[in-house]
């Protein structure tokens, strides 16, 4: 490293070109290294493959908006998403990291302005009398002397080739990356909240599916063993019967067990300790919401992930001017206006007053290729973030179109089983007729039990998926928030002037 020191604070510069200097100087501060950030380009999807039965409508007509779990009408979820985005842990960490990074923000942006410092200071010292001689004509001497000084100090960095800039882009990019991490934060935090508390309750409704097939078992068993005791029946219906019976308080107790689990996981994400938290039962299924569907293109600013994405590119592209701009020079300005006197009562008289104004600069001349490796390091940098960037925007296609799919398939699944279920309920009644005519076994009677255990059972289930498969689908569409300011892509342009709300016809209609 070459360098040219800086001025000592007693050293006086009185060029009268100097004003003119420092004006050139700053000046030049108006260029900055390294390329300038454009969004790339990413994969964008034309429009979604959806079953028959859906429609077109206006492009923002009743779109999503911040509380999106509203759009179930379940007032009891809707007061557990509030007391988790107050009082669940993982969102004070992520506000944590958003007020983190706006502090990192600030301090680049400090290096804009000029460091203004203030300085005193004394001393007391002794000068030795065997000194090497700076004049063979003089004679040295001890001398005991004070030394009082006081003055304002000026430093400030000229962004001859925009470092700081480069810095401040970079830190306001991650800063933004943050407040978008944070909205994803609380995206997956209220989705899982609400994919546990529509588990929980498709966890009621099999619970009070199966306490009431259980309450017509035990009447069947109570019946057949009375039976038994006459000498009417075999001890084989009795056997059977005990079993089915069994075998369903079995299939209860593990049911419940799974919902105490599904509550636990509610009390932690709302910050409530486990035990402390109790949701009382309700096997009723709120209906399946319509989803308000936008254009493909549109993903690129509903979703947080992926807005979260798009900055950090632009932080990697910022920190490309970093590496570069070590290739030249760095220039200082300094300054001083203070004062230096030997007795504390002299310390601010004209004779004690000195001032001191410079330049300093240094350049690096040989590294070993440092800079170079650097700059090659930030490039690579981005390269990875513009590939993950564009791997987000594609995720985020899979997941939305997976969510339609499954939608379409989960539609028609549950209309086959309510079919299933109520042709097994018509057979239940018959097998029992039969069996209380003689005309048939008990065994006949325990399948066709089972069978509507089953397919009741599926019905259920399949509601609860559908319910679990909605929120996926409105994680997957960004929720309930929209990226403030972010443009559309030039190639998603014409396409998002033309874009589109979709519903479903089939979702709009409740799962009964």
């Amino acid at each position: 490293m070459i360098a040219m020191r800086r001025p000592r604070w007693r050293s006086h510069w009185r060029s009268a070109a100097a004003p003119a200097v420092l004006a050139a100087l700053l000046a030049l501060g108006g260029c900055a290294v390294g390329p300038d950030y454009q969004r790339p380009d990413a994969p964008v999807a034309q429009a979604w493959k959806t079953e028959p039965g859906w429609q077109a409508g206006n492009p923002r007509d009743g779109e999503l908006k911040g509380a999106w779990w509203e759009i179930f009408g379940d007032t009891q979820l809707n007061a557990l998403q509030e007391q988790a985005l107050k009082n669940g842990q993982t969102m004070v960490i992520a506000q944590t990291r958003v007020e983190q990074a706006r502090a990192q923000a600030n301090v680049a942006n400090s290096a804009y302005f000029p460091q203004i410092g203030l300085q005193g200071g004394v001393t007391r010292n002794r000068t030795s009398a065997e000194r090497p001689l700076s004049n063979r004509n003089s004679v040295n001497s001890s001398i005991v002397q004070n030394d009082f000084n006081a003055a304002f100090t000026v430093d400030y960095e000229v962004d001859l080739f925009g470092r700081v800039r480069r810095q401040a882009e970079g830190a306001t990019a991650s800063m933004e990356q943050a407040q978008a991490d944070f909205e994803n934060t609380r995206l997956v935090l209220t989705a899982e909240l609400a994919a546990d508390y529509f588990a929980l309750r498709e966890a009621d409704a099999e619970i009070d599916l199966l306490r009431q097939l259980l309450a017509s078992q035990n009447k069947a068993l109570d019946y057949i063993s009375a039976q038994h005791e006459l000498g009417a029946v075999s001890g084989l219906d009795l056997n059977q019967q005990q079993g089915l019976t069994a075998a369903t308080q079995t299939q209860l107790t593990l049911l419940e067990d799974q919902r105490a689990r599904y509550q636990t996981a509610i009390a932690t994400l709302i910050g409530v300790p486990a035990p402390d938290f109790t949701l009382a039962s309700n096997p009723v299924l709120v209906h399946v919401p319509a989803v308000p569907l936008t254009a493909p293109a549109t993903l690129l600013e509903r979703r947080p992930d992926v807005a979260a994405a798009e900055r950090a590119m632009a932080a990697a592209n910022a920190q490309i001017g970093v590496a570069r701009s070590a290739y030249f020079p760095s220039l200082f300005l300094s300054g001083l206006v203070g004062s230096d006197a030997n007795k504390i009562g002299n310390l601010f008289t004209a004779p004690a007053a000195l001032w001191a104004i410079g330049v300093s600069a240094t350049q690096t001349v040989f590294d070993g290729g440092r800079i170079g490796a650097n700059v090659d390091f930030a490039e690579a940098g981005y390269r990875q973030a513009v590939a993950g960037y564009r791997q987000s925007v594609l995720t985020a296609f899979q997941e939305v179109q997976d969510g339609l799919n499954t939608d379409a398939a989960l539609t028609q699944a549950g209309a086959s089983a309510k079919i299933a279920a109520d042709s097994a309920d018509r057979s239940l009644g018959l097998s029992i007729d039969r069996y209380q005519s003689g005309v048939a076994a008990n065994l006949e009677v325990v399948v066709a039990q089972q069978t509507l255990l089953g397919y009741r059972r599926q019905e259920v289930q399949l509601r609860g998926q559908r319910l679990l498969n909605t929120v996926k689908l409105i994680k997957a569409l960004g929720g309930g928030w929209h990226a403030p300011g972010m443009t559309m892509p030039a190639a998603a342009s014409a396409e998002s002037a033309t874009a589109t709300s979709v519903t479903s016809a089939t979702s709009a209609t409740p799962a009964n």
